[in-house]
């Protein structure tokens, strides 16, 4: 049996294996590296399309492998994409809350500065009330900002290390690969 047939083989037995991660685990870094290193190589090994640079391989196949790694992915992926999203929600909340604070302390003063007797500590009142809520809003923002920043960190850090991994792989590859044999001149 040649050894391209073993691979193909190899590589059907793989893709009849069940697309669902293991219950309560994900793959680490190197296994998700794995099966990016499984595709790269089923890539080159598949034939060439006759007078183009394309190459035939099995579509299913080839979606099982991505479905999987995409099932695996770390849960912190997951977890950044969430508190972004939560970042952006929460910003949004706060400065609805501040906007609806600096509108009651409008709507405060308008009122206080009505009455004749105490026009000059209303004003004073609302704007200590307008420079607390923005204040408050702005403290708000700051504290979301900084913890989400620590958690893109660590995702970041994650993806580097992974595409540091994949760059290693593909170089290690490319320099096992033999030298073209020299054509006499």
């Amino acid at each position: 049996m040649s050894e391209e047939t073993a691979m193909s083989e190899e590589t059907g037995a793989q893709a009849n294996e069940s697309v669902e991660p293991d219950q309560g685990t994900r793959a680490e870094v190197g296994d998700l590296q794995d099966m990016v290193d499984d595709l790269i190589v089923h890539l080159h090994e598949a034939k060439s399309v006759p007078l183009s640079n394309n190459a035939m391989v099995d579509r299913e196949q080839f979606l099982e492998k991505l479905e999987r790694i995409r099932l695996e992915l770390p849960d912190e992926l997951r977890a950044a994409r969430w508190m972004v999203r939560e970042r952006e929600a929460f910003i949004a909340r706060t400065n609805e809350n501040a906007h609806e604070i600096v509108d009651r302390s409008r709507k405060e003063a308008d009122e206080l500065i009505s009455n004749s007797n105490i026009v000059a500590e209303a004003v004073e009142e609302a704007n200590i009330l307008v420079r607390r809520a923005e204040g408050e809003a702005r403290r708000l923002r700051l504290e979301t900002e900084d913890e989400i920043e620590k958690k893109l960190q660590r995702v970041e850090g994650l993806l580097s290390e992974t595409i540091n991994q994949v760059r290693t792989a593909r170089d290690e590859f490319h320099q096992a690969r033999p030298k073209p044999p020299d054509v006499p001149i």
